[in-house]
């Protein structure tokens, strides 16, 4: 109940910081929402360490009973500050993705060579656990304009918080039933929070932007409670293959997405147009000004030649 007080204050906290940046905006700030979807890959990072396989398809489920890749899709808002040139953007998230991984539970062993060279080769079997997560990523998103401002290159860095909102489960080869995974308020953690990064690029059309973008998310709290708190699982089903809690547990992601966004407000590409050192230089100078001093020093030095006379 800790963590999860915690979470909720972070999340106001970064919604007053947004609303006032809303606030103090000036009227060449930009605005972009975007629609985004993809696919990725899935991977636990237990300890203990265990036998782990990067999960990147889902076999089958209540909608689409078939081999299929992990997806994702949401919501992103942007915020473009006008200056100074090179600072880029802040914004949020809000993607639901498929989580999860794959874990060998079990295996057997074959000895192979002779003599010094024997060794075990290990063949598992294996358990797989898929995690539907809404994600929240505070993202702030450095980026260049090159092409005439026709093409934005960007990369990302955020604060990710989660919530799993359920799960399933499934045995190689049917060794077990599968079937849908029982959230235990000991033994299972709902919330999450982690590190984001990645890059992309965007191509502009007058107001729409069509983007491409890879992030990594590195997932620091566990999806699991440690042995600490969560010691044998030999009350539970087929669910929890763990017979001890592992101490850490967390899940990171690797996404792949599209994006079509909306750019609110195109006045602010003013902003970003780098003039040449001369036309600077120019406007800087005032002619008028020296023009006057110089006429105006005229006259004194006449009447300062008259008077000597």
């Amino acid at each position: 109940m800790i963590r999860e007080r915690e979470i909720r204050n972070i999340v106001v906290a970064m919604t007053l910081i947004v609303a006032a940046m809303l606030h103090c905006q000036s009227a060449t700030a930009q605005h972009t929402l975007s629609l985004i979807g993809g696919a990725g890959a899935s991977y636990a990072r237990f300890y203990p360490t265990e036998e782990i396989k990067m999960l990147w398809l889902k076999q089958g489920g209540e909608i689409i009973d078939c081999p299929r890749p992990l997806m994702h899709g949401g919501i992103s808002w942007r915020y473009y500050s006008p200056k100074p040139r090179f600072v880029g953007a802040v914004g949020i998230d809000l993607e639901y993705m498929e989580r999860g991984y794959k874990m060998g539970y079990a295996y057997t062993s074959e000895y192979v060579g002779e003599g010094d060279n024997r060794h075990e080769i290990r063949h598992y079997r294996y358990y797989t656990r898929y995690v539907n997560s809404v994600m929240l990523p505070f993202v702030w998103q450095p980026h260049v304009y090159v092409a005439k401002n026709k093409l934005r290159i960007f990369i990302d860095a955020a604060f990710v918080l989660s919530y799993n909102i359920s799960s399933r489960y499934e045995y190689e080869n049917n060794a077990y039933p599968a079937g849908k995974y029982e959230w235990k308020v000991p033994r299972d953690n709902r919330f999450g929070y982690g590190l984001a990064g990645g890059a992309g690029f965007a191509v502009l059309l007058k107001q729409v932007e069509i983007g491409v973008r890879a992030r990594y998310y590195f997932g620091y709290s566990d999806i699991l409670k440690n042995r600490n708190k969560y010691y044998s699982s030999t009350t539970d089903g087929r669910e929890n293959p763990f017979y001890y809690s592992p101490l850490r547990s967390p899940i990171d992601n690797l996404t792949f997405s599209l994006s079509i966004g909306w750019r609110f407000n195109k006045e602010g590409f003013e902003e970003w147009k780098i003039r040449k050192k001369r036309e600077k230089a120019l406007d800087e100078f005032n002619f008028s000004g020296a023009t006057n001093s110089g006429n105006s020093s005229a006259p004194r030095g006449g009447t300062r030649m008259q008077t000597r006379q």
